[in-house]
C-alpha cells in the first residue's frame, strides 16, 4: 500500500474513532427517550394517573379530534411559510456575504450572529413591543395615515410567522453562506461570459451546486419551526395554537403522558418526513438541472 493511501486510512480510523464516542452521546440522548415516550404513547390515562397497558386510542383520539388536527396543521403552515420566507430573505443576503470582500464582512457577520446569543424568549418580548396595539408597526402606520385605529397583530398567526422567521433566519444565513463560498466565482464568470445574464446564471449555475446547502438549511429551519414553543406562546397567545405547547399543556398540566406522548411522536415523525422529502425534492430538482 503507497504511503498517500496508509495516511487516508489512518485518517479515517482517527475520524471515526474520534466520532464514535459522540455518536454513542447523541443516540443515547435522542433514541432512549424516543423509545420511552413511544412505549408510553400505548399506556391508558385513567383520571390523574397513566396505567401500565397496550392501546391505540391515545393514536384514534389525536387523529378523529378536529382541535388537534387543526393545531397540527397550523404547526405545518407555519413551519412551511417561515421555511420559505426564511429562504427567500435568507439567500440573498447569504449571497452577499459570501461574494462581498468589505472589509466590514466580520462586522456584518458578528451582527448576523449576535441576536443567536439572545433567548428566544427576550426576542419574543422584543417582537410584543414592535407588533403590540401600540407598538412601533401601528405607530408608523398611523403616522403614514394608512390606518386610523391600530389593527390587531399581536396574537394572531401573523404575528408568529414574523416571530419565528426572525429566530431562524440567522442559521440559514449562515448555512448558505458557508456554502456559497466553496463556490468557484469563476463559473458564473464563465456562464456570463458565454452570455448568460444574472438569473440565467444564478438558476442554472449557483442554485444546483448551493442545492445541497438550500437542503441543509432548509431543513433545519423547517425543524426548529415545527417544535418552537415559546415565540408562539407569547406572540400567538389564544390566537393559535402549535404542536410543542399543545403536548406540554398535556404533560405539564393534565399529566396526561400517554396522550402527551403521542403527541410527541406525531410531531417528531412529521418534522423527520417532511424535513426529508423536502430534502430530496431539493436534491432531485438541483442536480437534474445541473445535469442538464
Amino acid at each position: 500500500m503507497s504511503e498517500p493511501d496508509k495516511n487516508v486510512r489512518d485518517g479515517t480510523r482517527l475520524g471515526r474513532s474520534l466520532a464514535f464516542p459522540a455518536s454513542i452521546m447523541v443516540l443515547l440522548v435522542m433514541l432512549v427517550p424516543i423509545l420511552m415516550l413511544f412505549r408510553y404513547s400505548f399506556n391508558y390515562f385513567d383520571s390523574s394517573i397513566m396505567v401500565e397497558g397496550f392501546t391505540v386510542q391515545n393514536y384514534i383520539k389525536f387523529f378523529q379530534d378536529p382541535y388537534y388536527r387543526d393545531v397540527f396543521l397550523d404547526t405545518l403552515y407555519v413551519a412551511l411559510v417561515c421555511t420559505v420566507l426564511a429562504l427567500v430573505l435568507g439567500f440573498p443576503v447569504a449571497y452577499f456575504l459570501a461574494r462581498t470582500q468589505s472589509r466590514y464582512k466580520s462586522l456584518f457577520i458578528i451582527l448576523l450572529v449576535f441576536p443567536l446569543m439572545v433567548g428566544n424568549v427576550v426576542r419574543a418580548a422584543g417582537w410584543m413591543i414592535i407588533l403590540g396595539n401600540a407598538g412601533f408597526v401601528n405607530f408608523v402606520l398611523q403616522w403614514m395615515g394608512l390606518i386610523n385605529n391600530p389593527i390587531q397583530i399581536m396574537y394572531t398567526p401573523l404575528a408568529v410567522i414574523i416571530g419565528t422567521t426572525g429566530v431562524v433566519l440567522p442559521y440559514l444565513i449562515l448555512t448558505l453562506q458557508s456554502v456559497l463560498e466553496g463556490i468557484d466565482f469563476s463559473v458564473e464568470e464563465a456562464a456570463q461570459n458565454l452570455g448568460a445574464g444574472f438569473f440565467t446564471t444564478f438558476r442554472r449555475v449557483v442554485l444546483p451546486i448551493a442545492a445541497p446547502g438550500v437542503a441543509a438549511g432548509t431543513m433545519l429551519v423547517f425543524i426548529l419551526c415545527m417544535n418552537a414553543y415559546a415565540t408562539p406562546v407569547l406572540l400567538g397567545g389564544t390566537g393559535i395554537t402549535m404542536m410543542a405547547p399543545a403536548l406540554y399543556d398535556q404533560i405539564t398540566k393534565a399529566s396526561n403522558w400517554p396522550f402527551g406522548s403521542t403527541l410527541a411522536l406525531v410531531l417528531v415523525t412529521a418534522t423527520l418526513v417532511m424535513a426529508l422529502l423536502s430534502s430530496w425534492l431539493i436534491h432531485r430538482r438541483y442536480v437534474k438541472t445541473m445535469v442538464t
